[in-house]
């Protein structure tokens, strides 16, 4: 008896690999999802200009970013814009000024799909090997009103499928040491929508996925791209990870400082092993 609408998805067209550098970019989605690379050990850099939720202000970020990593997630939340009038350029955050000041307006499938590409060319200028993983964060937004948050939801989710096709289609002439098929769509939106269709999944404002949901989206995500050595990886890391968080009653007690001089010993071997692991010490 089948019980549940489970969401298939083929492994992607690469591997992430142990405590490798990831750039997550995009809404609060992106936050949680980057916490949990944070959490084990690899070395992200999650929104360094503060959340963004459309396309334009992604483009904005990776823009500014100077990094050079080889791995990044775009996890758009909106096509939802608000433009400066006097300026008339799409702003990322309003800084708390008079909303008169601003015009709300909503991108097209086209607009939203030449910024994204417009981000990820800039990536490849950087790093020609550089892979992009989109996701469509599935927190609905309730002041547009739950249709049109799905309409919104569409919108993101054609311009990807565009981008995706158009980018991984192109040849190496077009896009010199580019290796194909770089550009991929990892679906965290229908994960929500279609297996975790209870709101035992979501948090208490019924709109953003609980901890539960997050972390079952990260097991999927794991499946998805990481390589063997990132899982076994992860495997190593798990018990230490488990020891280091365990709050004890008397953290004085000679058998609990025994037990994290062995743990940190171990730790000191994982650091030596992956360089890159990036837990602070």
């Amino acid at each position: 008896m089948e019980l549940q609408t489970k969401v298939d998805i083929a492994r992607a067209p690469f591997e992430i690999g142990p405590c490798e550098e990831v750039l997550l970019v995009g809404s609060c989605f992106a936050d949680g999802i980057g916490r949990r690379f944070r959490e084990e050990g690899f070395p992200v850099t999650v929104n360094p200009y503060g959340t963004m939720y459309n396309p334009a202000s992604v483009l904005h970020t990776i823009e500014r970013f100077e990094g050079k990593p080889r791995t990044v997630f775009i996890t758009l939340g909106t096509n939802h814009v608000y433009i400066e009038k006097e300026t008339g350029r799409i702003v990322d955050n309003c800084e708390k000024r008079p909303q008169s000041l601003f015009q709300e307006e909503q991108l097209t499938v086209a607009e939203c799909a030449d910024y994204l590409r417009q981000a990820v060319d800039v990536l490849r200028q950087r790093n020609p090997e550089v892979h992009v993983v989109f996701t469509v964060s599935p927190i609905r937004y309730r002041k547009y009103g739950y249709h049109e948050s799905q309409l919104s939801k569409a919108t993101l989710l054609l311009a990807v499928q565009d981008v995706c096709i158009g980018l991984n289609g192109r040849t190496r002439t077009e896009v010199p040491d580019c290796p194909c098929q770089s550009v991929a769509y990892f679906p965290a939106y229908e994960i929500v929508m279609d297996e975790l269709r209870d709101y035992r999944f979501y948090a208490p404002d019924m709109l953003h996925p609980s901890q539960q949901a997050v972390d079952y989206i990260w097991e999927r995500l794991v499946d998805y791209c990481f390589s063997a050595d990132a899982k076994a990886y992860l495997e190593e890391w798990r018990p230490l990870k488990q020891a280091l968080a365990h709050k004890p009653f008397h953290p004085e007690a000679p058998e609990y400082q025994a037990l994290m001089d062995k743990t940190m010993l171990k730790v000191a071997e994982l650091r030596k092993k992956y360089p890159t692991f990036a837990i602070e010490k």
